[in-house]
C-alpha cells in the first residue's frame, strides 16, 4: 500500500484541504453539529477507504444528502434519534451489497437523476443564501428568503458571502488555468483562510463590522482526551421502535446508495486507470461506514466526485491517499479546534452556493430541454416535485413521468407499417414489421392498426425483428386471423427462423 507513498501523501494533502471545508458547510446545510461533519469525513476516509475496492473514490458527508438529513432531524425531533436511522441505513446498504444490489442505478431514469441532483443544488442554494449575507437567527425563522431585510441583514457577513463567492468563481474560471499554485491550493481554503482573517480583523475593529457568535463556526475545542472523546454522540436506540426512523433509513440508504454508485461510474469514467470498482462491494463499505458514524455522532457518508476527482488530478496512485485525508481530518479537529472556531459561517455558504450552483446548472437545463420532452419533463417534475414538497416524493413524481414516457415509447414502436402499397387489381398490401419487444402495452397500438386494415386486402405480418411477443398480442393476432376470414384479408406470416 504504500508503494505510492510519494504520489498519495501530495495527494491526501490536497484531498484534506478540499474535504475540511464542505465537512464543516456539510453540516452547516444539513442542520446538524458540525463536528458531524468532521466524523463524517473521517470514518468517509479511513473506514470506507480501507473497505472498499475502489482506487481513487472519496467517501464522506455528500451534499446530496444534507437537505434530507435537514428534514429528518426537524421530522425525528432530535439528534440522538436521527442516528438510529443512520446506523439503520448502513446495515441496510450492508444487506443491499450481499444482494448484489450494486447495479440499483441503472433502474432510474437518467433524467430522473439529474432532476434528484438539481433539485437538491436548489435547496442548497435557497438554504444557504441567508447564511451568506448574515441573516440573523432571530430573522431567519424557517430559512425562508422571506424574512430578508435590510434589518436583519449583518454587513460584515454580508462583505465576507459576496466577497467569498466572487473568490471562488475567480479561482474556477481563471486563476486554476494560470498557475499550478491554483489548483494546489484549492478555491474553498483560500475562501475559509480570507473569513478567518477578515474576522479576526473585526474583532479589532476593522471597518467598524462585526460578526454574532451564530454566524462564527461553532466545535467543541478538547481540553484532553476524556474531552475529545466526549464530542461524540450516541444513537437514542429506544427510538428503534418509531416507524419514522426506519423511514428515513430507507431513504438515506436508497439515496446515498444512488450517489455513491453515480460517483463510482464517473470516477471510473475519469481514472486514467480505468479500473472498475466492484459496486457490491462499495455498498457493503459505504454501509460499514454509515454503521460506524451513526454510532459515534456523524452524519451519512457517500463517495463524492469532488474529492474522487481531486484525488486523481493530483496524481494519486493507490487508495491509501483516501485513508491518510482521513487521518488528516482526525488530526485537524485534535489539533486546531480553536482556529476552526474562527471560520465566519458566510464563507462556508458560498462555498455550499457554488456546490449547489454546480448541481443546478442552467447549461444542464438547456441540455435537458434540447433532449425533447420525454427527458425534460421527467426531469423538470423531479426538479419541482423535491423543492415543493421532499426528495422522496420528488423522486416518485419523477420516476411516474419518466415511466409515462417509457411506456408511450414502448406503445408508439411496437410495431410500424413500413408501406401500403397494391397490386394491378386494386387490392392494398399492408406490410407490418413488429418490434423487438412487443407486450400487453402495444396491445392497444396493435388491435387499432389491424381494425383499420379494409376488406379484400392483403397483410404481410413481419416477425423478423421480434424476439419477444407476449400471449395477450398472439390472442390478438389470433382473433385477427379469424375476422379476416369475413372480410376476405389474406394472411401471410414472416417469422424470423
Amino acid at each position: 500500500m504504500f508503494k505510492h507513498i510519494k504520489n498519495d501523501l501530495p495527494a491526501s494533502i490536497v484531498v484534506f484541504f478540499v474535504a475540511l471545508p464542505l465537512c464543516l458547510g456539510i453540516a452547516l446545510a444539513s442542520g446538524a453539529p458540525l463536528f458531524s461533519g468532521i466524523i463524517a469525513g473521517i470514518v468517509g476516509g479511513i473506514v470506507v477507504g480501507l473497505a472498499s475496492g475502489s482506487v481513487y473514490g472519496v467517501s464522506g458527508p455528500a451534499a446530496g444528502l444534507a437537505v434530507i438529513v435537514l428534514n429528518s432531524i426537524d421530522t425525528l425531533g432530535s439528534w440522538p434519534v436521527f442516528l438510529v436511522a443512520v446506523v439503520l441505513a448502513g446495515v441496510f446498504q450492508v444487506l443491499m451489497g450481499f444482494a448484489k444490489a450494486g447495479i440499483i442505478a441503472y433502474f432510474f431514469p437518467s433524467p430522473v437523476i439529474k432532476g434528484m441532483l438539481s433539485g437538491i443544488g436548489l435547496l442548497i442554494i435557497i438554504k444557504q443564501i441567508p447564511f451568506a449575507i448574515g441573516l440573523l437567527k432571530d430573522a431567519q425563522g424557517a430559512q425562508s428568503l422571506m424574512n430578508i431585510s435590510s434589518d436583519t441583514i449583518t454587513p460584515g457577513a454580508l462583505l465576507i458571502g459576496i466577497t467569498s463567492l466572487g473568490m471562488l468563481i475567480l479561482w474556477d474560471k481563471v486563476l486554476t488555468k494560470k498557475h499550478k499554485i491554483f489548483q494546489l491550493i484549492q478555491g474553498p481554503i483560500a475562501v475559509i483562510i480570507f473569513g478567518v482573517l477578515t474576522s479576526y480583523l473585526y474583532t479589532k475593529g476593522f471597518l467598524g463590522l462585526s460578526l454574532s457568535p451564530e454566524q462564527i463556526v461553532t466545535i467543541p475545542v478538547p481540553d484532553s482526551l476524556s474531552g475529545f472523546l466526549s464530542q461524540f454522540t450516541m444513537p437514542d436506540f429506544s427510538a428503534v421502535t418509531n416507524f419514522e426512523v426506519w423511514k428515513v433509513a430507507v431513504v438515506i440508504a436508497i439515496v446515498a446508495s444512488l450517489e455513491t454508485l453515480l460517483c463510482v461510474e464517473a470516477t471510473d469514467k475519469i481514472d486514467p486507470d480505468k479500473n472498475i470498482t466492484p459496486t457490491n462491494r462499495e455498498l457493503k463499505a459505504q454501509g460499514l461506514g454509515n454503521i460506524i458514524s451513526g454510532l459515534i455522532g456523524g452524519l451519512p457518508v457517500t463517495q463524492v466526485i469532488v474529492r474522487s476527482s481531486a484525488n486523481i488530478n493530483f496524481g494519486a496512485k493507490t487508495k491509501l491517499s483516501g485513508i491518510l485525508h482521513g487521518v488528516f481530518l482526525l488530526i485537524s479537529v485534535i489539533t486546531i479546534s480553536g482556529l476552526l472556531n474562527m471560520i465566519p459561517l458566510a464563507s462556508l455558504a458560498a462555498i455550499l452556493l457554488i456546490v449547489g450552483y454546480k448541481l443546478a446548472k442552467p447549461a444542464l437545463i438547456k441540455k435537458m430541454f434540447l433532449l425533447g420532452p420525454d427527458q425534460f419533463i421527467p426531469f423538470c417534475a423531479t426538479v419541482i416535485g423535491i423543492v415543493a414538497t421532499d426528495l422522496l416524493s420528488g423522486l416518485a413524481i419523477g420516476m411516474v413521468f419518466g415511466i409515462f414516457f417509457t411506456l408511450k415509447e414502448s406503445y408508439m414502436n411496437s410495431h410500424q407499417v413500413e408501406e401500403v402499397t397494391f397490386c394491378e387489381d386494386g387490392h392494398e398490401i399492408h406490410h407490418i414489421t413488429l418490434a423487438e419487444e412487443v407486450t400487453f402495452l402495444n396491445k392497444i397500438s396493435i388491435m387499432k392498426t389491424l381494425k383499420n386494415i379494409p376488406k379484400n386486402s392483403e397483410v404481410i405480418i413481419d416477425h423478423i425483428r421480434n424476439k419477444t411477443l407476449t400471449h395477450d398480442v398472439v390472442e390478438v393476432l389470433e382473433d385477427f386471423s379469424i375476422n379476416a376470414l369475413s372480410k376476405n384479408i389474406k394472411i401471410k406470416v414472416i417469422n424470423n427462423n
